[in-house]
């Protein structure tokens, strides 16, 4: 009876192994056809666009044997699905091309902007996050009341205003009027010299060097996009976290936690909001993916020297391999950012795990 229970034991185990690998299996194949899919996208984005990459770079008057030449270099004179994969074999080792605008490697360009975006996304997160999930939850706590409706408003503002006229009227307030903060950019003149770039987030390179003043005025400079960010990320994640409260206050659970005498800040913040964090983990990864790469028109009022103005500037310029290798990017970020949701998601969620 023993070995029968072992043997039981070891099937059982062989089992659970084999379910794992078949799910890291499946997984591993979303994630290669969703990367396959992006780049088959932006390669056939770059080839119905009306613009030449090779009149991007030689010029519109260059004697026609250059054109040729430089065409047959690019490998643009080979059969579509040929382009394809030289094209998907240089996306998977990083190499984007020659941006025709600062005639560097693009990837060399994205790893100077990118932390700029990385640094404003991260603190716009934040401001979101922090306000807009206590905000959500006492709106759903208190259902119809006037701080329900100052929220709904809030959110619906948020939603509603063009993010491009809200920048323009900050800075008009804040910086020109005001004074509270700095204007345009990411760092005076006087104090970019100060600095040496070590991760590129300002911030933390001021910090660890303690250049205070320089932190200060990196600060000042950040606050005002970045909360900009924030209104907007706070705006979405309130209302979705009143969404997922309202559902989970409605469930027999809460009645029962309530009928056991326990008190209303129990039920409410750990019992409920727990349950609600499990979906609102991914609202909170979308929400940062979304500034991650929908921060252009912010960049742009703000002359904020990030991934988004890199690739409007590219765009204007007709640099379409610095616009396609920025398009990758940002795509790589939303897919990483799903898979890590989805990783959070199975933590908190324990009957994720026993499926």
């Amino acid at each position: 009876m023993a070995l029968a229970g072992s043997a039981g034991a070891g099937g059982r185990r062989r089992a659970r192994l084999r379910s794992t690998a078949m799910a890291v299996a499946r997984f591993l194949v979303v994630v290669a056809l969703t990367y396959l899919g992006l780049l088959a996208v932006t390669f056939f984005i770059g080839r119905v666009i009306p613009v030449d990459p090779v009149l991007a770079i030689v010029g519109d008057r260059a004697p026609s044997h250059v054109v040729e030449r430089v065409r047959e270099e690019l490998g643009l004179n080979l059969p579509l699905y040929q382009q394809f994969v030289i094209y998907v074999g240089k996306a998977l080792t990083g190499d984007f091309g020659i941006s025709v605008l600062t005639s560097n490697p693009v990837m060399t360009d994205i790893r100077r902007v990118f932390p700029a975006t990385l640094e404003l996304a991260t603190l716009g997160t934040l401001i979101g996050a922090l306000l807009g999930v206590p905000l959500g939850v006492l709106a759903a706590v208190r259902r119809g009341s006037f701080l329900d409706q100052i929220v709904r408003v809030i959110g619906l503002v948020g939603y509603s205003v063009p993010i491009f006229w809200l920048g323009l009227m900050a800075l008009l307030v804040f910086y020109a009027r005001l004074g509270w903060v700095e204007g345009p950019g990411r760092i005076d003149v006087v104090y970019e010299y100060t600095v040496t770039p070590v991760t590129g987030i300002l911030l933390l390179d001021t910090a660890m060097q303690g250049e205070w003043e320089a932190f200060r005025n990196v600060f000042g400079h950040l606050i005002l996009p970045a909360s900009l960010l924030g209104y907007f990320s706070m705006a979405y994640i309130s209302r979705m976290t009143r969404s997922f409260m309202l559902t989970e206050l409605g469930q027999e659970y809460v009645v029962a936690a309530r009928a056991k005498g326990l008190s209303e800040r129990t039920v409410i913040w750990r019992h409920a909001l727990r349950n609600a964090l499990v979906p609102l983990v991914t609202v909170i990864a979308l929400s940062y993916a979304n500034l991650l790469e929908g921060s252009v028109l912010t960049e742009t009022v703000f002359s904020w020297p990030g991934l988004g103005l890199y690739i409007t500037d590219s765009l204007q310029n007709a640099d379409m391999n610095a616009v396609l290798g920025g398009t990758i990017v940002v795509g790589s970020v939303f897919i990483g950012l799903n898979l890590l949701s989805d990783l959070l998601y199975r933590v908190l969620d324990p009957r994720t795990r026993a499926r």
